[in-house]
């Protein structure tokens, strides 16, 4: 791309640029490619291969060299994109809020088998840290007679989830700016409540891949300490928060789900159940309320 004279194509465009991205060591370097051409030129992926000769304008050209040096530059492809995909849901996401991670889904798929298990109706679900909303709009659209409280301290957040909710045409969540570790909470009570909290203790903050590190939002990543700090704050508040027989679901970091799990049990929740990620990882800890509350049983799926 270093010539301005040469005229270029969609096929060596492709082939010039993922040469260079993957000498410059980043995985995946092909995809990458092909994912921010098809942004310029409003095509679906596979579409590319059925317009190799095409040849590229240069508002075209001028447009993608613009967001291949930001790539370049370790800036994560959903910020360049602007969207991402969580649950086979669309959604769009912005520099300042942390990026959804495939790994969430497990909290979601969960989420989804204890409302089908309880038989709620109408359930009152609270996503505590909404960041994009991943975890609240997929649920807000499963259960439309139901209601999905986003809460999140970063106002931020909380604009991009209101604009994902309203992508998918969704009216059953409610929108709440709150720091869920120093503000009084609100007197409500609900059957379900998920969170995926800042976990990353502060010592391994620098060691992160570089995309997460120098773009994403550290408040969303880190307590600023042990990594520990929001649940136990959750295991203040939310046993007061949860409708009898009301379940917790909070993703953890790893080598995290134990101590989660003792942390929810002291606090009198009960059937504390550990799950793991495909990749044999404890990803996420359930509990429930009034229900076993004077010990911890072990459990995995």
């Amino acid at each position: 791309m270093s010539n301005p004279s040469q005229q270029w194509n969609v096929l060596s465009l492709l082939e010039w640029t993922s040469n260079h991205l993957a000498e410059k060591g980043f995985d995946e370097a092909r995809l990458h490619v092909e994912l921010l051409l098809a942004h310029v030129l409003r095509l679906k992926r596979l579409d590319l291969y059925l317009q190799f000769d095409r040849p590229l304008s240069p508002e075209e050209l001028s447009q993608f060299r613009r967001l291949y040096e930001r790539r370049l530059k370790h800036e994560p492809l959903q910020y360049i994109l602007g969207e991402t995909e969580f649950m086979g849901v669309r959604l769009e996401v912005a520099s300042g809020v942390l990026i959804p991670r495939p790994e969430t889904e497990l909290l979601v798929e969960r989420a989804l088998e204890v409302v089908r298990d309880r038989r709620w109706e109408r359930p009152e679900i609270l996503d505590i840290g909404c960041g994009a909303g991943n975890i609240g709009v997929p649920l807000a659209k499963r259960f439309p007679a139901g209601t999905v409280w986003s809460v999140d301290r970063d106002p931020l957040a909380l604009d991009l989830t209101k604009r994902n909710a309203e992508l998918h045409n969704i009216g059953n969540m409610k929108f709440m700016q709150m720091d869920i570790l120093h503000d009084t909470f609100m007197e409500h009570r609900f059957d379900l409540i998920l969170s995926n909290p800042p976990y990353i203790p502060s010592v391994e903050m620098a060691g992160l891949q570089q995309e997460v590190r120098d773009f994403e939002p550290a408040a969303a990543l880190t307590d600023g300490g042990d990594g520990f700090a929001f649940y136990k704050r959750y295991a203040e508040i939310l046993p007061a928060l949860l409708n009898p027989e009301g379940v917790v679901l909070v993703e953890v970091g790893y080598a995290q789900a134990a101590e989660v799990s003792e942390i929810f049990a002291a606090a009198g929740l009960g059937h504390v159940l550990r799950h793991m990620d495909f990749g044999g990882i404890e990803r996420a800890v359930e509990a429930w309320k009034q229900r076993g509350q004077n010990g911890l049983e072990e459990g995995h799926s």
